[in-house]
């Protein structure tokens, strides 16, 4: 069942460009702050529903309390610098290696190379997608973009591998959450708005609102709380290896609404991730072993 979990995180992350084409207008710190602020509050309604006293305070060592609250804020705080210094085509190319150095970090012992293997393949998948919407360039000036794209990968896989290693509870992202959002009201305030806190700069339509909220119970939100409990319970290396459908969801549910063309390339591309997500996970009957044993 936690697999699944793990599973519904990365459905949410498909949905991220969908929801995120609603909230052009929001500058991006603002709309972290925003999302996270959301973030924290489902760990509160949950509690109430489940008549749980509200402000229990976490238990969370000093080490989880920076790997969490680091990792959470520094792989966007990076995510949007890279976008600043590169293209958006291959920035996100580059970030999306992070499944692939997930499925080697996880990997039982043995098996690292057929990891390898499986992600490169399913890797692949991501360049079939990314490359159908645009030519990549790839160029000197923009080396430094991709820099901190390459630390953007390296932050969520290691952040990921430490959750999937580390005890606690799925409250403790709620907290780890609500640290993350002042972190972004502060980023917001000095890097977007010059410490202004004129109600001007809150004021957008219904529909950037509504896409703020979706991401904040989804994408920006509550996947962090079903991807913790998929990486502590569930199949780690399975769901590396499926976390490469994100951009596909992605592409299918813009095709859906009609932002996107369907396209050939979408058929290579769930070719390409199933096969290296069977190689990546495959075992033989006689050294077959559950994931979570053999770390």
């Amino acid at each position: 069942m936690a697999t699944f979990y793990g599973l519904g995180a990365i459905l949410m992350w498909g949905l991220l460009a969908l929801f995120g084409s609603l909230t052009i207008s929001i500058p991006a710190f603002q709309l972290l702050f925003i999302c996270f602020l959301i973030s924290s509050l489902i760990m509160f309604v949950r509690r109430f529903l489940r008549k749980e006293s509200l402000f229990r305070l976490p238990t969370l060592r000093l080490s989880q309390w920076l790997i969490g609250t680091s990792g959470l804020f520094s792989f966007h705080f990076l995510y949007f610098m890279a976008l600043k210094q590169a293209p958006v085509l291959e920035v996100s190319l580059i970030v999306y290696l992070w499944p692939l150095l997930l499925a080697i970090l996880v990997a039982a012992h043995g098996y690292r190379l057929q990891a390898m293997l499986g992600g490169l393949i399913g890797f692949m998948g991501i360049v079939v997608i990314m490359t159908s919407k645009g030519d990549l360039n790839l160029s000197i000036e923009s080396s430094f973009g991709y820099l901190i794209a390459l630390m953007c990968a390296l932050v969520w896989s290691s952040y990921s591998t430490y959750l999937a290693k580390s005890p606690g509870e799925v409250d403790d992202i709620g907290w780890i959450s609500l640290a993350v959002a002042v972190l972004s009201l502060l980023a917001h305030l000095a890097l977007e708005s010059d410490f202004s806190l004129s109600t001007a700069h809150w004021q957008f339509t219904s529909s950037a609102w509504l896409g703020a909220i979706l991401l904040g119970l989804g994408p920006v939100g509550g996947a962090f709380y079903l991807w913790d409990l998929g990486l502590k319970q569930g199949n780690q290396s399975l769901l590396a290896s499926l976390s490469f459908c994100a951009p596909l969801i992605s592409s299918i549910s813009l095709i859906l609404v009609g932002k996107e063309p369907a396209s050939i390339t979408l058929i290579i591309a769930v070719a390409l991730i199933m096969l290296g997500g069977f190689i990546a996970n495959w075992r033989t009957r006689k050294t077959s072993h559950p994931v979570t044993e053999a770390l």
